[in-house]
């Protein structure tokens, strides 16, 4: 041991305090409770995590100040590492031993020229500090040079994506002017075509008058031929139109029968095999997995006005499924949604009596969903690409003029094209609140 009069000129590296520190919190531990200096009693009662974190400064100064609790200390570090106290206590560093461990253990044991020995520590520590600071800095460098040249490399890039477009538009519209160029041949060699044919014609007439009779002939023929695929075709287009126009007037008679009687109000939907709207295209429900639930919606206000549009003979009402439910209800999932707002509608068109229609956006599905419609209600969704806003417009633009069409959404957008064909925007809460006091 080191005689009395060595010592430090200035307190312990950091690193090696808190490492004595930590060696000393162990050792209290370990201890007898009578062993224990006074004044570390209460701190030894703590967690061994805490002992060393919170009581680090009075352990420090015990070590400090108490020659017999750093002997002790000492001792414990001897059998963790008895040849690096071994040969301090020679006089000897064991080569690429931690600075750190040969300062706390020349601390505690305190061989002969003990204080240099944690001098050269801390110079050791403080030349790692600083390699350290210095690669810290030129890593720093290097992420600078990095960044740089990633910037400069998405500049070039932007750059030649610019001159890319550039080449593309150009590109395009030389493919324009090529196009353009080979129609105005061809029209100029079926200009050229035509004047050679008239010339023949009129030699051919010429030449021979019975010739030009069956010229005249064939192109009478040819004329009454495309006369009859004209006819044919209009026969077509008119076949094919009729489901639909017939879908029209007929709720159309509907209508005009239910006004002049007075008697369609309280009565059930018009008898119809379709109506206009089972002729939109539309994404068809597919068949639930199981039974729909019926859930009740929240009443807010007297939706009067929402009556007396239902008392309209031959009403049809067009709900914006989606408006509504996230509207009404909107923590529920778009499933739920659906249920709760179908189990409403149905009550609502058999105590109403109008034809119901409700929509929901099919924009974003990959296929079909599983819905159970309640009978009196038609459920759609919009097909891929279209929007249920654009496939309610479709819907009132079906309907024939005088019949009279409420679509029920909050959507300003919505509620002003359609007014614009005629129909009635209902706001979605008067709709909520019909159905909750129902």
């Amino acid at each position: 041991m080191s005689s009395a009069g060595e010592g430090l000129s200035r307190p312990l590296p950091e690193q090696v305090r808190l490492h004595v520190v930590e060696v000393a919190a162990q050792v209290l531990g370990s201890m007898p409770a009578a062993a224990v200096p006074s004044p570390l009693r209460g701190i030894a009662r703590f967690d061994p995590r805490k002992r060393a974190r919170l009581g680090g400064a009075p352990i420090a100064a015990q070590l400090e100040g108490d020659k017999k609790f750093r002997e002790l200390v000492a001792e414990s570090l001897e059998e963790a590492w008895p040849e690096l106290v071994a040969g301090l206590a020679e006089g000897t560093v064991p080569p690429a031993a931690d600075p750190v461990l040969v300062a706390a253990a020349a601390y505690l044991t305190r061989p002969p020229g003990w204080p240099d020995l944690v001098e050269q520590a801390r110079a050791d520590l403080e030349r790692a500090a600083s390699v350290d600071t210095q690669r810290e800095q030129a890593e720093s460098r290097l992420r600078e040079q990095l960044a740089a040249q990633r910037a400069a490399a998405k500049e070039e890039i932007d750059r030649v994506r610019e001159q890319l477009r550039a080449a593309r538009a150009e590109n395009a519209e030389l493919r324009r002017k090529l196009h353009d160029a080979r129609g105005r041949v061809k029209a100029a060699e079926a200009r050229a075509a035509a004047l050679d044919a008239e010339t023949a014609e009129a030699r051919s007439r010429v030449a021979s008058a019975n010739g030009v009779a069956e010229t005249e002939l064939r192109r009478l023929r040819e004329r009454l031929a495309d006369a009859e695929r004209q006819l044919e075709a209009s026969r077509r287009a008119a076949r094919e139109g009729r489901s639909v126009e017939d879908a029209r007037i007929r709720v159309l008679m509907d209508a005009l029968q239910d006004a002049a009687a007075g008697l369609r109000k309280e009565l059930a939907l018009p008898t119809t095999i379709s109506k206009p709207a089972d002729y939109v295209a539309a994404v068809t429900p597919g068949e639930p997995g199981v039974a729909a639930i019926p859930a009740r919606a929240l009443a807010n206000d007297d939706p009067a006005l929402l009556d007396q549009l239902l008392g309209i003979a031959n009403l049809h009402l067009i709900i914006d499924g989606y408006n509504v439910t996230k509207t009404g209800y909107p923590s529920l999932t778009l499933a739920d949604q659906r249920s709760r707002l179908l189990t409403g509608l149905g009550g609502l068109a058999v105590q109403a009596r109008v034809e119901v229609t409700c929509v929901f956006d099919g924009a974003e599905l990959n296929g079909p969903v599983h819905v159970s419609a309640p009978r009196g209600v038609r459920v759609m969704f919009s097909a891929p690409g279209e929007t249920a806003d654009d496939l309610i417009r479709k819907l009132v633009r079906a309907e024939p003029e005088g019949r009279g069409v409420a679509v029920v959404s909050s959507d300003r957008e919505v509620a002003e094209s359609i007014r614009r064909m005629g129909a009635r925007p209902v706001p979605s809460v008067l709709l909520l609140r019909r159905l909750g006091r129902g």
